[in-house]
């Protein structure tokens, strides 16, 4: 059965930093024959996409609100995806989800919560 878990969250003061992990299990081909990405839900919003990682190795999709402090990476033969927050602000407090495509099926963790505050 295939399953996304997220981990790395938590606390961080503004201007610091976090780096989230999803680490996936039960993938055919493991992670390399997936596009991944990070989205996040804030309070009352609807989810973002802040990051993807396509399998040809691509990073895009970062948003003008993100760019230039979320990296996203990936290590596919530990089948992990990770997100480096850096520069945080406090409108980055949200649960952030990794999300994994694969043909026609898409596949999310359960989320993991991330709040900025001094």
């Amino acid at each position: 059965q295939e399953q996304l878990v997220e981990s790395g969250g938590g606390l961080a003061q503004p201007g610091g930093s976090l780096r989230l992990s999803c680490t996936a299990s039960g993938f055919t081909g493991g992670i390399s024959v997936l596009t991944m990405s990070w989205y996040r839900q804030a309070p009352g919003l609807k989810r973002e996409l802040v990051a993807t990682h396509t399998k040809f190795g691509h990073a895009d999709n970062y948003p003008h609100s993100v760019q230039g402090r979320f990296t996203i990476s990936r290590d596919n033969a530990n089948n992990t995806v990770y997100l480096q927050m850096k520069k945080l602000k406090p409108e980055g407090k949200a649960v952030y989800f990794c999300n994994a495509d694969k043909d026609a099926a898409t596949y999310w963790g359960q989320g993991i919560q991330v709040t900025v505050s001094s």
